[in-house]
């Protein structure tokens, strides 16, 4: 039998240890001060009918279209539905397989978020401890997330768990 992969190229050691696409940060390559930021997304009806649908916050100013109740104009979206949006964008990016715990979250809102806003965050480190477990840090960090319009309307401070480069 002519097995026609016995002559296609082989993953060698030396292509095994090529840095990884995607890979987040190590504590060691972030600093107190440094900024980065986010790409930038539209909140769609979609996100918001699979948000609530998945979590179950099916409040009338979410469910309803019409619903006139609210202190809120348009088609507002749970604050926890852009927090994990932009946690989402700082996994994929930042902490993709360096992230090891979310250790601490406090949030803020400032405004609200509706179907059609687009938004985007800006991570700044403000903290670093390595722990006395080899090549892990706690690091701190303020998330403040904008609107379109450059205004601020959430804004949080995590602390997480990250691995270094001699448990990476």
């Amino acid at each position: 039998m002519n097995d026609k992969t016995d002559t296609l190229p082989r993953l060698t050691a030396e292509d095994a240890a090529l840095p990884r696409l995607g890979q987040g940060f190590v504590w060691q390559d972030l600093a107190p001060g440094q900024r980065l930021r986010t790409f930038r997304r539209t909140i769609t009806e979609a996100d918001l009918v699979a948000f609530i649908g998945v979590t179950g916050m099916v409040e009338a100013i979410f469910i309803d279209a019409d619903y006139k109740a609210g202190a809120i104009a348009g088609r507002p979206v749970p604050a926890a539905l852009t927090y994990t949006l932009i946690e989402g964008f700082i996994l994929q990016t930042m902490i993709q397989g360096t992230g090891l715990a979310m250790l601490e979250l406090v949030q803020k809102i400032h405004a609200p978020v509706r179907v059609g806003d687009r938004i985007e965050a800006v991570v700044e480190v403000t903290g670093i401890r390595p722990t006395s477990k080899g090549g892990r840090a706690i690091v701190d960090s303020r998330i403040t997330v904008f609107n379109q319009h450059g205004q601020c309307v959430m804004h949080y401070d995590a602390r997480r768990l990250l691995a270094g480069r001699d448990a990476a």
